[in-house]
């Protein structure tokens, strides 16, 4: 997983999954069962997913419907509006924003406006849905919700096979109960021939005595026993039927019930339907979970066949996303299993997302009843969806996971990074200043400078009364999060004395000025930061000494997604050197 060669290509952005990739939940709807009603507001919902990416996710996923059990379906122009001004407010911050939807007039108005994934929750069975992915660019997500088809399973008589040593013994006594039943009987009705109700002794009547009650301990007795036992049991038997058989009879009804022409309903039901109809069997089986093998043929077989549909429509390989849906169409020892099986999915090839933040079988495995207090079971399935292969995980509380993930792979996966950094000054003396800054940086923990560029000399960029700047470019190798980082560039900056208040100029005289321009394999946006640096293109004191750390930085980063100007269209322009670092 560490070195997942894995990538995914998402409109004009590219995940690569070196390391596992944080998609947030953000839901503008006013009943999921999680957050439901916490970001209906546009604006609320704008500022918790820039809020998220600043705490770590790679990615938003924005949802306008609700898709939790017994949901109440919207349409598609009500879904736009909820999700149209996010998506586009998000997307213009440079994030990596995803449409969770099923109606292809939402995603074709959220890809316009700025959307680079289609997270389709029936896994693209609408005709139209693959019409217009195949046309763009986007990434998409196949998701299974449940049984794409009308068939239903036959219902098939429970068996039950025991043939443990007990099983026999009590099969035995059974067997001689009934002998010794039908021989008592057979012997009463003999003497029953000549026998006289009663016997007159001094006047009295004798009573018949109770022969059929045999004293305890006694053979015959044991064999009575063991009969009333079977009878018992053979009654349990049929009372579970019974009760399987009503629950199939409340998913047909339920079924019934599915709201008139909507898709994904009648797909969950489906699936209840099925459950229902094996549910006798599952009640009476010796092993803790039901049997993987059918459970994955039908997910797996659900996903590869729809991944090569789309392919096969002109949907490149590399676009393609998948998703075993958990919760949906699915009962708790179900997903359970997908889960378990996650490394099996990861063998299909494509990127695997794993979405079980706050489902009910994390609740389950976990006791923990309260939606709201299942982020830190949330996070123990994601772990052990990552260790077998998971690349993506989506989760509610980004924060919490965020620090979670970064903290185990710091231990569990050494992964050293390439990444650069800008450093200018035009406050006091100048070069010593980037000397002193330099050395800061290659103190932070889990990182080093491994080359630098000489001191340039350039024009002012963008506010054109101070004086010149002193600049410089670091390349650094760390094993830190961007996001920790720039933390750590920061503090770096107070420790020399920025000036962060109010007073100071946006582009104005600095003591000191860290910029993380680069980092290999992160793309990320928000108001925090961005990755590659939004004005890295531009800027000519940057891009000069980069030439001295690398070959054509011009073509290196045109080839990363960066729009890089020619020198007379740049700013900042380079006038003269200063000496070396």
């Amino acid at each position: 997983m560490a070195n997942d060669s894995k990538t995914w290509r998402c409109g004009k952005f590219e995940l690569k999954f070196d390391r596992p990739r944080i998609m947030g939940v953000l839901n503008v709807t006013p009943d999921s069962f999680s957050d439901g009603g916490e970001h209906f507001d546009a604006d609320a919902a704008i500022a918790y997913g820039l809020q998220m990416l600043d705490e770590g996710a790679d990615i938003i996923d924005v949802g306008g419907e609700s898709t939790r059990p017994g949901f109440t379906p919207v349409s598609a122009d009500e879904e736009a509006r909820r999700v149209l001004p996010v998506v586009r407010a998000l997307a213009q911050k440079g994030a990596i924003v995803s449409i969770d939807t099923r109606h292809v007039d939402v995603a074709k108005a959220a890809v316009r406006v700025g959307a680079s994934i289609v997270n389709d929750v029936t896994g693209f069975t609408d005709p139209k849905m693959v019409e217009f992915v195949k046309d763009s660019n986007c990434g998409v997500i196949i998701m299974h919700a449940g049984e794409p088809t009308e068939e239903t399973p036959k219902r098939h008589t429970a068996v039950q096979l025991d043939t443990s040593a007990a099983a026999f013994v009590a099969e035995k006594a059974r067997a001689a109960a009934a002998a010794a039943e039908a021989e008592a009987a057979a012997k009463a009705a003999k003497a029953a021939k000549g026998r006289r109700p009663g016997l007159k002794l001094g006047g009295l009547v004798q009573p018949q005595l109770p022969f059929g009650d045999l004293p305890n301990g006694s053979e015959a007795a044991e064999q009575e026993a063991a009969a009333k036992a079977a009878a018992l049991a053979a009654a349990e038997a049929e009372k579970k039927a019974a009760e399987a058989e009503a629950a199939a009879k409340a998913a047909e009804e339920e079924a019934r019930a599915v709201p008139a022409n909507d898709e994904l309903a009648a797909i969950m039901a489906r699936s209840a339907r099925r459950d229902a109809a094996t549910g006798s069997t599952s009640q009476l089986r010796r092993f803790t979970l039901p049997d993987s093998a059918p459970i994955m043929r039908r997910v797996m077989g659900f996903l590869s066949d729809q991944a090569r549909a789309l392919i096969h429509a002109g949907v490149a390989r590399d676009r393609i996303c998948i998703d075993p849906g958990a919760g949906f169409g699915k009962d708790a020892n179900e997903d359970i299993v997908i889960q378990r099986e996650t490394a099996k999915l990861a063998s299909l090839g494509y990127p695997l997302l794993c979405a079980v933040s706050r489902k009910r079988f994390v609740g389950a495995v976990s006791g923990v009843g309260d939606v709201h207090e299942r982020d830190a079971a949330t996070y123990g399935v994601c772990l052990g969806a990552i260790q077998l292969g998971a690349n993506i995980v989506r989760v509610h509380d980004v924060r919490g996971f965020s620090q979670f993930l970064n903290g185990f792979w710091a231990i569990a996966r050494p992964q050293p990074r390439r990444a650069f950094v800008a450093l200018g000054s035009n406050l006091g003396k100048r070069a010593e200043n980037i000397r002193a800054a330099k050395a800061l940086i290659a103190e932070i923990p889990m990182t080093c400078v491994s080359s630098c560029s000489r001191i340039y000399e350039s024009e002012p960029a963008y506010e054109n009364r101070q004086d010149p700047f002193a600049n410089a470019v670091i390349e650094i190798k760390t094993e830190l999060a961007p996001l920790i980082l720039l933390d750590e560039l920061m503090k770096i900056e107070n420790s020399m004395g920025r000036n962060r208040t109010k007073s100071a100029r946006p582009n104005g005289p600095r003591i000191i000025d860290l910029d993380l321009l680069w980092m290999d394999g992160e793309v990320h946006g928000g108001d925090k930061l961005r990755l590659p640096h939004p004005y890295l293109g531009e800027r000519d004191f940057v891009l000069v000494p980069l030439e001295d750390l690398m070959h054509d930085p011009a073509r290196f980063f045109r080839y990363e997604g960066v729009d890089v100007k020619e020198p007379e269209d740049r700013v900042g322009h380079v006038v003269g050197e200063l000496g070396s670092l």
